[in-house]
């Protein structure tokens, strides 16, 4: 088996549980709810709901907290692009508020200035594995009766104002997918202490059966019910974004491990960080008093104009680095958005809409082409210890 740092005998006994049991789906297995039960008890939440992918758990709770036609969503441009997706989805309006350039996230202060009469969610994003501003954006939600959803995508474990990140949003949302802290090649989870939140995203995400309830994703309990000929299956829209019993099973031996990924990323991350702690022009991804960064992967910003950003990643991977990896490009730069297509979602709603391409986010058109990610999803420290010796290597040579 290759990467057993990372898959071992707990994901194949409980992939083997699900074969042995007859192969169920999530309707009528019981691994989905081990799952969702052993992770929402990690990060600290009541309920959690399991998805086929980190977009399908945005997508359902968009619609779980009522957003639709013609509502405003405020989110960073500075995401991937399943953001902008699943609001286009419910054709609601994307409205872009600027980031923090420390930081890299959301500010709250720009979130605060776009509200309007329409807006229904605001959607930041815990980017890289630093916590979102929670605290005055919780504010914000609270003084115009906005729901928060937090895309943690790449933030399992962190917290805010020393709290779980996860006990303080509506709803959080996970990614599962394979970069991600804990995997199931493709997936994802989301999570809430609000159990009509709950239900209403696990209905929405499996065709919208009646008898799901807020911690419980099986449809057939009681046969009897269930294949009478005059039993109404669905009172509720919903889509089949379902995660497979035997992906669940992945995810179930991940979470019991949760701790160890977290501690291998920082004590990687770490290295990084000391490797660049006399270079001026490497800053590293800012982390605010009572919170902490679970690094799914080491966010820098690279202020230097005499060498490029390409010059710099050639000369690392020179001296045998890894690569470097860039910050998406923004949303309203990707080419669906800027060349107008997106549109063609809704046209009666969106043709009059405009965006534009220079100056509506400064902060983050000016980060986003600086932003230097270092990969340190590794399974060991002598793994990782070469390519933190080909960034010192780099930087000495530029020196």
């Amino acid at each position: 088996m290759k990467n057993t740092w990372r898959f071992g005998t707990k994901e194949l006994n409980y992939i083997r549980e699900v074969l042995d049991s007859g192969f169920a789906s999530s309707t009528s297995g019981s691994m989905n709810n081990r799952f969702e039960q052993a992770l929402a008890e990690k990060v600290g939440a009541r309920y959690a709901v399991t998805f086929n992918s980190g977009t399908s758990t945005l997508h359902a709770a968009l619609d779980a907290v009522g957003v639709g036609y013609g509502d405003e969503v405020i989110t960073t441009p500075l995401t991937v692009i399943s953001n902008l997706d699943v609001i286009l989805a419910q054709n609601a309006v994307p409205v872009f508020a600027d980031i923090n350039p420390d930081t890299f996230n959301i500010d709250p202060v720009e979130v605060a200035a776009k509200i309007t009469d329409r807006t229904k969610a605001i959607m930041p994003v815990s980017l890289y594995g630093l916590s979102c501003d929670l605290g005055p954006l919780m504010e914000i939600g609270k003084k115009h009766h906005i729901a928060i959803i937090n895309d943690a995508a790449e933030a399992y474990g962190s917290r805010y104002n020393d709290l779980p990140i996860a006990s303080i949003a509506d709803i959080t949302s996970y990614s599962t997918e394979n970069s991600k802290h804990i995997t199931t090649g493709d997936g994802g989870i989301v999570v809430t202490n609000e159990a009509a939140l709950a239900e209403k995203m696990r209905k929405f995400g499996s065709l919208g059966y009646a008898a799901l309830k807020a911690s419980d994703g099986r449809i057939r309990s009681n046969k009897d019910i269930f294949q009478n000929p005059n039993y109404k299956r669905h009172d509720a829209f919903g889509y089949n974004y379902r995660m497979p019993e035997v992906a669940a099973a992945m995810g179930l031996a991940q979470t019991e491990r949760l701790e160890d990924f977290l501690k291998l990323r920082k004590d990687i991350a770490t290295l990084y960080i000391d490797a660049v702690s006399e270079c001026e022009y490497l800053t590293p991804q800012t982390v605010p008093a009572g919170c902490n960064n679970t690094y799914w992967t080491v966010a820098m910003r690279y202020e230097r104009d005499d060498v490029s950003w390409q010059e710099f990643r050639e000369k690392f991977i020179d001296f045998g680095g890894d690569g470097i990896y860039a910050a998406w490009a923004l949303l309203y730069h990707e080419t669906i958005f800027a060349s107008g297509a997106w549109k063609r979602r809704c046209p009666p709603l969106y043709n009059q809409i405009n965006y534009p391409i220079k100056g509506h986010c400064p902060n983050a058109e000016r980060v986003q082409p600086k932003i230097m990610q270092f990969v340190n999803n590794y399974g060991t420290i002598d793994e990782a210890e070469p390519f933190v010796e080909a960034l010192k290597k780099t930087i000495a040579y530029f020196s």
